[in-house]
């Protein structure tokens, strides 16, 4: 089985729905921002405080990198900003992987991450009617990114089980 990746902006469900896959299809996955606390022994939060945010996407760029080698199927669960940098969007871009972008509106974005501002590095200075704005902006910017997936899935008003049967349907 190729490796699945999943893009998207954070809130956009990737690691539960990672999660999920992995279940039904019977195979493994890993989420890139658990791999990050398991081998920095911080919270992504915190390591963003402490070293920054290069220092996070650079031990992004390199585990993501070493779990694209791996020979067996895998289901990988990125980070929203793991296609943006350091050309990891090109890493992804061959017959052995299947990408694809979890794609989530601004309100649904805005919905979700509300609530978990504080949890979310770069949401965390951020007022309730700066947050909506700071997402706009930023899918505008990644949008190219996240365009460059081989297949689009729109989350929006779905179940994570609508969301995991639709994926399973582009894979087969």
């Amino acid at each position: 089985m190729k490796k699945v990746i999943l893009i998207g902006y954070m809130g956009s469900g990737k690691s539960i729905i990672a999660r999920e896959l992995a279940k039904y299809k019977s195979i493994k996955y890993v989420d890139l921002d658990d791999l990050i606390v398991e081998n920095s022994g911080m919270s992504v939060k915190n390591f963003f405080i402490q070293k920054g945010e290069l220092s996070f996407r650079k031990m992004e760029h390199q585990l993501f990198s070493e779990k694209l080698k791996d020979k067996s199927g895998i289901i990988i669960s990125t980070g929203g900003g793991t296609p943006c940098y350091f050309n990891n969007y090109k890493l992804y871009e061959n017959d052995n992987c299947i990408s694809i972008y979890l794609k989530a509106s601004i309100e649904t974005l805005y919905n979700r991450l509300n609530n978990e501002v504080n949890e979310r590095p770069l949401l965390a200075n951020l007022n309730e009617n700066e947050v909506k704005e700071f997402i706009a902006k930023q899918l505008f910017e990644r949008s190219y990114y996240y365009n460059k997936a081989l297949k689009v899935v729109v989350v929006d008003n779905k179940s994570v089980i609508e969301i995991v049967s639709e994926i399973n349907d582009l894979l087969s």
